[in-house]
């Protein structure tokens, strides 16, 4: 071969190797399809995340759009209708949009996270096949107006550390799959309309920290298994039907720091466990609680809130509870107590509202006793 003809070969194979490396460095023409599909799905007039979505490269400069540097595939889309990002500013608004998130997004194998929060209006289901999407680790779909139930087979999710779909109108029962994700650290599907039980296996969530379960309509007991989750810190269940007695499991666990179960239907008495254990914001106000409260505060004891108001509780204020490391937020009101007020912390501190509507305490705040 001619030195001309070689150069001329070394020429021509640089110009395709240049093609090439341009045609995989875009974005899969499926992929910008299945977006634009997505797109074609949902209106929003006032912010404008969607003009920058033109052009054949998805993965450059279209707003919410992340794709992987090697395969070029999307990877994330993060779409919020409250954000601090100078679109918003220059609106001077928050965003709104309606539509519904289409069944198109479940062609973007490789998709990792998916966030369309805080949007108001969009409706519509979570589509099902979102299930098939083995490399999903976050679905937030937070602050919308998403109806109809959690996919049944959302525990073929193996890879999804948060589940947020709170503040939607989400109904129906919680699916029996969900307990297969087990690298779930974040669930939270409060202010929905999901009904039925806990499942009695939620216990199998080992990575599970905070459980946000609040403003539904779940019923039936509080699953022993709940106190086999390791890392869970924060457990809310207010504002719900839940009844049947407290597990005294709950006051062993190694991290759990929050215990909210207000405005629910529990009964029995408060276990003793809860006193001396690590939650420092323990609510059980609004339940049909009864007995005393157990004598058994000591160094150990820390909240920032204990509110145990509008139960069925009686007897005296524990002493006890002046040896408490810290009391902060103390409610006692509207339930059956008796006796004289404890004097020092955390009682000094505290305001009349605290211990009203009971049978017959006395002494500072309240009125002097009698005797």
């Amino acid at each position: 071969m001619s030195r001309v003809k070689f150069f001329q070969a070394i020429t021509v194979a640089i110009f395709i190797l240049s093609l090439t490396t341009t045609t995989v460095r875009s974005c899969p023409p499926s992929d910008r399809a299945a977006l634009l599909a997505f797109k074609a799905a949902l209106h929003e007039p006032y912010i404008g995340v969607f003009t920058s979505w033109t052009g054949a490269d998805c993965c450059h400069n279209w707003y919410g759009v992340s794709c992987d540097k090697e395969s070029r595939r999307v990877a994330d889309i993060n779409l919020r209708g409250e954000s601090e990002d100078p679109i918003y500013q220059k609106k001077h608004r928050t965003g709104y949009m309606t539509g519904y998130i289409s069944p198109s997004i479940c062609k973007l194998t490789r998709l990792s996270s998916f966030t369309v929060a805080d949007w108001k209006g969009i409706s519509g289901e979570i589509p099902r096949c979102i299930s098939t999407l083995p490399f999903l680790r976050i679905i937030d779909l937070i602050g919308n107006r998403i109806s109809g139930n959690i996919p049944t087979d959302i525990g073929r999710l193996q890879r999804l550390t948060v589940f947020n779909i709170a503040d939607n109108v989400i109904s129906g029962n919680i699916p029996p799959s969900l307990t297969n994700l087990r690298s779930l650290m974040h669930l939270d599907i409060r202010n929905n309309r999901i009904s039925g039980p806990l499942p009695n296996d939620f216990g199998r969530l080992p990575m599970l920290s905070r459980a946000l379960l609040s403003g539904n309509k779940i019923t039936g007991h509080i699953p022993d298994s709940v106190s086999r989750i390791y890392r869970l810190a924060d457990l809310d269940l207010s504002r719900n039907q839940v009844s049947g007695p407290i597990p005294e499991s709950l006051g062993k666990m190694a991290v759990l720091s929050t215990l909210n179960l207000d405005m629910n239907n529990i009964s029995g008495t408060i276990p003793i466990s809860l006193f001396n254990s690590g939650i420092s914001d323990l609510n059980l106000s609004r339940n049909a609680l009864e007995g005393n409260i157990p004598d058994v505060f000591g160094v150990r004891s820390y909240f920032t809130v204990l509110d145990l108001s509008y139960n069925h509780l009686k007897g005296p204020i524990p002493k006890s509870m002046a040896s408490a490391s810290y009391i902060g937020h103390l409610d006692l009101s509207y339930n059956h107590l008796c006796g004289k007020i404890p004097v020092g912390d955390p009682f000094d501190h505290l305001e009349a509202s605290s211990f009203v509507y009971n049978d017959c305490l006395c002494g500072k705040p309240l009125k002097a006793c009698a005797y």
